[in-house]
């Protein structure tokens, strides 16, 4: 029988988070430049850039998947007033944990639920985790372990690994920090009738 959900991503975090919540799903990526959309956000305040490709991600499959509801997601994070995409390198990596050092980091998580080609519902919570003070020895230590895995999270950390040893605090649902704020969008999905309320 095919899953009456579809996630919009290939992310493995956000597919074991609904595997492990007991949701049945299938996931198709969607067929988008998400650069090119974040060229066209400059100056657009980070929860907005994650819904506005949390969205962006849920219309291209819903429209490729008449009937079914899908659900798109998206991470953002900003330090400082700067937005932050996954590091493209090992070097890159390494400069961004140097920006992190010490500072707030804001993790944007978005959401959205649609169904042939319309939006149907849409969340976004922030987490706020304060970053420690990093030496050059501990950021190099870190990426020789966690490095080229890290490569695929925006914040450069897995919170689940030895990225939690990057902070000092941490504000928000862990759900959030993983990436999608699951309780939010089970919440939905038993208020429509696709999981047992």
């Amino acid at each position: 029988m095919t899953p009456p959900l579809m996630l919009a991503s290939q992310s493995a975090s956000r597919k074991a988070m609904l595997e492990a919540a007991g949701v049945p799903f299938e996931a198709r990526a969607a067929d988008l430049d998400e650069a090119e959309l974040k060229r066209e956000l400059i100056g657009v305040p980070g929860p907005d850039v994650a819904m506005i490709l949390a969205e962006a991600k849920a219309l291209s499959v819903s429209m490729a998947a008449p009937g079914r509801l899908v659900l798109g997601g998206d991470s953002l994070v900003e330090v400082a007033g700067r937005q932050f995409d996954k590091p493209s390198s090992r070097a890159v990596a390494a400069e961004h944990l140097a920006f992190f050092s010490g500072q707030t980091m804001a993790l944007s998580s978005a959401v959205v639920l649609a169904r042939d080609g319309a939006v149907v519902w849409r969340h976004v919570e922030t987490a706020r985790l304060k970053v420690r003070t990093l030496s050059p020895a501990f950021i190099d230590s870190y990426l020789a372990s966690e490095w080229p895995a890290v490569g695929a999270c925006v914040g450069v950390f897995r919170i689940e690994a030895r990225g939690v040893q990057l902070f000092e605090t941490i504000e928000g649902s862990h759900f959030t920090v993983l990436g999608m704020p699951l309780l939010a969008v089970l919440g939905r999905l038993r208020a429509c009738g696709h999981l047992p309320a």
